[in-house]
């Protein structure tokens, strides 16, 4: 990287075809409060808050790719001090040598952002000072209504696409993206609070037979049920999503593995005892883990995967729990 782009009164990033960064200059890491060895070679992701991470996969990086650039995109990239800065991004996707690389320009927004709040500011002062005739004033309410309420339409609409892709359409449960970005949050909570939280990964006993005798539309309503049931016996602050399949992982803030079995039996109890139609009686296998920190976002989940198979060898319906 050349001089006059390192020092640049704007940000450069050059990350790989998977989103890891290859090249940064030293102003975006200035404005960032980050080292060169704190970043490099990391994933994009570590700069953004969940929610941008939400917009990287599911806006810019399938743009980029469907069109090669992408334009000035608002986002809110995450300091090292945690402080959200606001910036446009421009990015293009090249091919140099036969590698694939994206080039991403940054422009900080933060004092545009201060300033078009004071002309707005200073609209409405004048707007106030200069509206007198009574015709005026009402014709500018009935403006401002019209467009206020397209606005909260809007938010609406946009708030609506989040949770869609947030959500399995069959059970109505989050799916394994939120499942992911959930996970991390309660990761970051533990390494701030060292309270602890347990995994559950729960599987429906025979599923195969069940689509086998009596159909997937069945067996859809099957998993539907169950969904239903998970999300009845959970307490405040759990949370449940579909993993795939029939299988499905609930997160337990602030339980330790004793409290995970002693709720996992219950589940095991409450399955055993719903009413499943003409599937008869239906049950589920369970494994249970504690997150430790010496776990991470995978080791959790294998950990936990590893247990359900212990029930599943030792006869299924029961609840099996990791132990290192």
């Amino acid at each position: 990287m050349g001089e006059r782009i390192d020092t640049a009164p704007c940000g450069y990033i050059s990350l790989d075809r998977n989103g890891h960064i290859k090249e940064i200059n030293k102003t975006l890491l200035k404005w960032m409060g980050y080292e060169l060895d704190d970043v490099a070679g990391k994933h994009l992701e570590m700069l953004l808050s969940p929610a941008n991470r939400l917009v990287l996969h599911s806006y810019a990086i399938p743009e980029i790719n469907l069109y090669g650039q992408i334009e000035e995109l608002f986002i809110n990239m995450k300091s090292k001090n945690g402080e959200a800065i606001p910036f446009l991004l421009n990015a293009r996707k090249l091919d140099i040598g036969g590698e694939t690389v994206i080039d991403c320009i940054m422009l900080q927004m933060k004092k545009r952002i201060e300033y078009e709040m004071e002309l707005r500011e200073v609209k409405r002062e004048m707007e106030a000072a200069y509206i007198e005739k009574e015709a005026a004033f009402a014709e500018l309410e009935r403006v401002n209504e019209e467009i206020e309420a397209k606005q909260e339409e809007l938010i609406a609409i946009n708030a609506g696409l989040v949770e869609l892709s947030k959500t399995d359409k069959l059970t109505g449960v989050p799916n394994r993206r939120y499942l992911e970005e959930r996970l991390y949050e309660e990761i970051e909570k533990f390494q701030r609070t060292k309270v602890p939280f347990s995994v559950l990964m729960i599987d429906i006993d025979h599923f195969k037979v069940v689509n086998d005798t009596h159909g997937h539309q069945v067996g859809d309503k099957v998993l539907a049920k169950l969904a239903h049931i998970l999300k009845r016996e959970m307490k405040r602050g759990d949370f449940t999503a579909r993993y795939g399949g029939e299988e499905f992982i609930m997160i337990l803030p602030g339980a330790n593995a004793l409290m995970a079995m002693d709720f996992a039996r219950s589940l095991n109890k409450a399955i055993l005892e719903a009413k499943w139609g003409i599937v008869g009686k239906l049950t589920i296998s369970i494994g249970v883990a504690e997150f430790t920190k010496e776990d991470n976002d995978e080791s959790i989940i294998e950990h936990a995967d590893q247990a359900l198979y212990e029930s599943k060898e030792n006869g299924r319906n029961q609840s099996s729990l990791y132990i290192k």
